[in-house]
């Protein structure tokens, strides 16, 4: 059947998306049925419960959502909109699993039990950063991976618990009151969607349907609009679906969003990639390697194709003799010689572990008085670089990487309202307090105070109340 509406004409404006002529084609009508609200709690092509191979609601660590779960899916934004034969509604479905826990070295601030942080003090950031490149001095003369503060917890923590007493078919009813009639109470839409997991928002939409025969999502969109808009419908897209539906969006059409593609790919887990490969299949009738084939070439699109493999080495022991030889190795196929033996570099961070390639850096750091971002920086440039740094980026510390990635998509003149949406959503049942924490270190201001100087109204109101301010 078809989904009349979603988007509707005059979508988020924010550059690209959608483009021209695109503005109604989500999803492509007669592909899919929505048995049960938007996503749907199961039925299509992708079931939502752990016995059908896909894990549903509470399938996952972590009761309801993430928190306490660890893992990180950092979901891209809205590159573009959705062409005919795309993104149909997202199927029920929650979380991603946890890393393993393992301990860090000094120097760079870290949560203790974090399995993928850490890095030798001495190691620089050097400049082209994902997102742009980063500057000499932070704010405030400060280094950018300063010391970890006492305060620091353990794990990691969301922002956004399971609420307590959780009753779906009350807050539809109070979803409903504040859209009926004349106006619109979104202080009452941004109470109940920014204090309920992700798991919880899939049970209020199902009990919307059921209760008054229509769709809440649908409901939403015709009271809201922008950036508001756009936040809402993040929040209630089930997360795995939010990765695929991302990469195929950031392949759609004109060009190729290629920093959305290094954030998701460069960073999960061989769990949730392969959880991502097999929804764009079902969902999209695509294959993720054949698009990104078509869509990249040369040295990034083999580092792209073997990330979505999902098969990197997971064991959490680290064999600080391979760390020397695959930092001897790495020198010898960079700096150690003339030219670059980019298979090298590809072999080595597609697949060892993350604590592994953690130990590597700090071996390569007494061995070539360099580090390894630096000569990353010095041997490859454009995407291939930012997705090889980004691999690095997140075995040295995850919140770090977030928090600077936050801090620039608010820098500077304008927003980048789909990189601040991305990635508060996200992380916001994960660690958003730990990259609320790494923000204020590293940049001498809250997150709070940058989003609520960055944006207004509406949208600014449930993104400070999503990340507890």
């Amino acid at each position: 059947m078809s989904y009349p509406g979603y988007p509707p004409t005059g979508y988020p404006a924010f550059p690209g998306y959608p483009p021209a002529g695109q503005e109604s084609s989500f999803p492509p009508p007669g592909q899919y049925s929505y048995p049960s609200g938007f996503p749907p709690m199961g039925g299509g092509a992708y079931p939502p419960t752990p016995s059908s191979g896909y894990p549903g609601a509470g399938g996952y660590p972590g009761a309801g959502g993430y928190p306490g779960a660890g893992g990180y899916p950092a979901p891209g934004g809205y590159p573009s909109a959705p062409q005919p034969g795309g993104a149909p509604s997202y199927p029920g479905g929650q979380g991603f699993g946890a890393p393993p826990s393992g301990a860090g070295f000094s120097g760079y601030p870290q949560p203790p039990s974090q399995s993928y942080g850490g890095g030798p003090a001495q190691v620089p950031l050097p400049g082209g950063f994902p997102g742009g490149p980063m500057p000499s001095q932070y704010p405030g003369g400060q280094s950018p991976y300063p010391s970890q503060p006492a305060s620091m917890t353990q794990g990691t923590q969301g922002t956004i618990q399971p609420a307590a007493n959780f009753d779906a078919m009350r807050d539809a009813e109070i979803l409903r009151k504040a859209m009926k009639g004349f106006g619109t109470d979104e202080q009452a839409i941004v109470d109940v969607v920014a204090s309920r997991s992700n798991d919880q928002r899939q049970k209020i939409k199902a009990a919307f349907k059921t209760m008054y025969g229509k769709d809440l999502i649908r409901d939403l969109k015709s009271e809201l609009s922008g950036n508001m808009e756009e936040l809402i419908l993040a929040l209630f897209m089930p997360p795995t679906y939010y990765d695929a539906w991302s990469l195929q969006n950031a392949m759609k059409g004109v060009g190729t969003q290629e920093r959305v593609l290094i954030e998701i790919l460069c960073t999960r887990t061989n769990q949730e990639i392969r959880e991502i490969v097999r929804c764009y299949q079902s969902e999209f009738g695509r294959d993720l390697e054949k698009d990104i084939r078509s869509d990249t070439s040369g040295h990034f699109e083999r580092l792209l194709v073997s990330m979505c493999q999902g098969n990197r080495d997971e064991n959490q022991n680290v064999n600080h003799q391979l760390a020397q030889e695959d930092a001897q190795r790495l020198y010898q196929a960079g700096e150690g010689r003339l030219g670059t033996d980019e298979s090298c570099f590809n072999m080595i961070l597609a697949t060892r572990s993350f604590p592994q390639l953690k130990a590597t850096m700090e071996a390569y750091s007494r061995m070539a008085n360099r580090d390894l971002l630096s000569s990353v920086s010095r041997e490859f440039s454009g995407n291939v670089e930012s997705g090889l740094k980004t691999i690095l980026q997140c075995a040295l510390n995850r919140p770090a990487f977030f928090a600077e990635r936050l801090y620039y998509s608010m820098k500077g003149a304008g927003t980048d309202d789909s990189t601040l949406v991305r990635i508060v959503v996200a992380r916001s049942e994960i660690d958003l307090v730990q990259i609320k924490q790494m923000f204020s270190q590293m940049y001498q201001k809250t997150l709070g105070t940058m989003i609520a100087s960055d944006t207004s109204g509406d949208y600014r109101r449930l993104l400070l109340a999503i990340v507890g301010q």
